[in-house]
C-alpha cells in the first residue's frame, strides 16, 4: 500500500490536526505493515500559487519560461503522488469557515482538465477514482449536521465535493469539532482519536 500524508495546519506545535493525521497514518501502518508513506507539509514547504501553465501544460510552447516549466513539472509531481497513492490522509483544519490557502493551492494543482477530470456532452467526469481519502477535520466551532452553523461549513463540504468531482467517492471524515470551546475541546479530540482507533 502507498499512503499520501498531507498536513495543512498553520499553527505549528499548537496544531490539533497534525497529531491526529500522524495517528491516522500510524493506524494505517499498523493495519498494513510495510506500507510506503509520502509526506508533504503544505505549510512549511508551501506550493506556489499556480497559473495557467499548470492547468494547461499542453499549451506551453517553445517560448515557455523557466518558471512555467518548473510549475508544470511540480504539477506533474503532485499528480504522480496522488495517482500512486491508494490512501490519502489530509489534515483539514477550518480557517474562517474554509480551508487553508496552502491546501487550496494543492487542490488547484490537482484539478487539471484531462488529468483528473474531463468534460463531455454528458457533463463532467472524474478521472482520479479508485483511492480512499481520509480527511482529518478540526474546527473551533460546531458545524455538523443539525448545528445552527451548518450553513457555514465551507471546509468539509468543499473538500468532499472537490474529490467527488475528481471521481473519488470514498471519502471519510475524522472530526474534532468544537476545539475552540474549553468545555468541549478534550472530548472532541478524544472522539477523533476513537475514530482513528476504529479505522479498518
Amino acid at each position: 500500500m502507498k499512503i499520501l500524508h498531507l498536513d495543512s495546519s498553520v499553527t505549528g506545535a499548537n496544531s490539533i490536526s497534525r497529531p491526529l493525521t500522524a495517528a491516522t497514518v500510524a493506524r494505517l501502518l499498523e493495519l498494513n505493515p510495510g506500507a510506503e508513506v509520502t509526506y508533504r507539509d503544505l505549510v512549511n514547504e508551501p506550493l506556489p500559487h499556480n497559473t495557467a501553465a499548470a492547468r494547461t501544460p499542453s499549451a506551453l510552447g517553445p517560448d515557455a519560461t523557466a518558471e512555467q516549466k518548473l510549475e508544470v513539472a511540480l504539477g506533474q509531481t503532485l499528480l504522480d503522488e496522488l495517482f500512486a497513492a491508494e490512501v490519502v490522509v489530509i489534515g483539514v483544519p477550518m480557517y474562517n469557515f474554509g480551508i487553508s490557502s496552502q491546501l487550496k493551492s494543492w487542490i488547484d494543482y490537482l484539478a487539471v482538465p484531462g488529468k483528473t477530470f474531463s468534460y463531455s456532452a454528458e457533463g463532467p467526469k472524474g478521472l482520479a477514482g479508485g483511492r480512499r481519502v481520509i480527511l482529518v477535520s478540526t474546527r473551533g466551532g460546531q458545524y455538523g449536521p443539525g448545528s445552527p452553523y451548518e450553513i457555514a461549513d465551507f471546509q468539509e463540504k468543499y473538500v468532499k465535493f472537490v474529490f467527488g468531482f475528481l471521481g473519488i467517492t470514498e471519502v471519510e471524515v475524522i472530526r474534532a469539532e468544537g476545539v475552540g470551546r474549553p468545555d468541549v475541546r478534550e472530548s472532541a479530540i478524544a472522539a477523533a482519536k476513537q475514530q482513528i482507533a476504529e479505522l479498518k
